[in-house]
């Protein structure tokens, strides 16, 4: 019941934030051609082997085209994995539209909960993109866990640049399997979230502080690791995980024993807050052109397929 009464009420929230948006730069439905929602992942699991995987995205489009008026494009995961990929990630089509360049090969992360990046080396058909593991996820919950719920995230990194990290600690959290799995792969919370937390704290007994530096350490050492081996020309880095300056220190760190630049997306025009909701407006664009969406050579899906489901207003 819960998590059937969340979907309406999300795709409330959608609506009025649509709504908000079209009465602030003075448009009218009349004026939106689409909305394309990609809305909130609660679950997802990857396929394994021959087995397909499934994935859940709530936000309720019939009632965001109830309450705008206007064509809403929404689960663009579903019809990736029906084709057998992992459904994630959806941004390779957009990155490659966006960042690819002759002669030079480029790797874009985007740190959100989880880690994905894209690696542009040439044609589409050779863009690679997967999820590296855990980005903003365990620090999160870690904070969450700490502060009883009244913090939501370690704002500035300054806790975990107060700590110092666990070798020990570090060192198990480096053996996890995922690190292990080849390309195309990809993750969640369910992997890299809130009982993998309790887990460590359970496990080790340190300082909030300790254990904060520790995770951050961690998911900078996955996205250095998954990334390294590509040999990138240089590294563009978009997502909320920017605003935290010592993770981005660290990243720049290591990846400069590489010689491998490390660029925020600013550099190239794009707010970090506006890369997603940039990518989902390509591919809902693509959608309703009735056009791939999603690249095979990263998902592992069998074939392009036009991604999202229509509702119309």
């Amino acid at each position: 019941a819960h998590i059937c009464r969340l979907n309406f009420r999300l795709g409330d929230i959608f609506a009025e934030a649509a709504l908000r948006l079209m009465e602030k730069t003075g448009s009218s439905p009349f004026d939106i051609h689409a909305i394309a929602s990609h809305g909130q992942t609660i679950h997802h699991i990857p396929p394994e082997g021959k087995k397909r995987g499934s994935t859940l995205q709530i936000g309720e489009s019939a009632v965001i085209a109830e309450r705008t008026g206007v064509l809403t494009i929404s689960d663009f995961r579903t019809r990736d994995m029906a084709a057998m990929g992992h459904g994630a990630p959806l941004v390779p089509l957009a990155d490659h539209m966006l960042f690819a360049e002759e002669g030079k090969k480029r790797a874009v992360l985007n740190i959100g909960g989880i880690a994905n990046v894209t690696i542009l080396s040439g044609e589409l058909s050779e863009t690679i993109a997967f999820d590296t593991g855990p980005g903003n996820s365990l620090m999160d919950e870690a904070v969450k866990i700490y502060s009883s719920g009244k913090k939501a995230f370690d704002r500035g990194g300054a806790m975990a640049r107060s700590g110092k990290a666990h070798r020990g600690l570090l060192d198990s959290l480096l053996c996890h399997p995922y690190l292990k799995k080849r390309h195309p792969k990809s993750t969640g919370r369910e992997t890299f979230g809130r009982e993998l937390v309790e887990e460590i704290m359970e496990m080790y007994n340190l300082s909030k502080e300790n254990t904060l530096a520790t995770i951050c350490h961690f998911t900078a050492v996955t996205i250095h690791d998954a990334i390294a081996p590509f040999a990138p020309h240089e590294l563009i880095v978009t997502g909320g995980g920017m605003k935290n300056p010592l993770l981005m220190e660290l990243l720049a760190d290591l990846f400069d024993g590489e010689g491998i630049p490390v660029r925020p997306i600013t550099d190239f025009g794009i707010p970090p807050e506006a890369k997603e909701a940039l990518s989902f407006a390509i591919l809902g664009y693509r959608t309703l052109t009735q056009s791939f969406g999603n690249v095979p050579s990263a998902t592992g899906a069998r074939h392009d397929a036009i991604l999202g489901k229509i509702t119309l207003p």
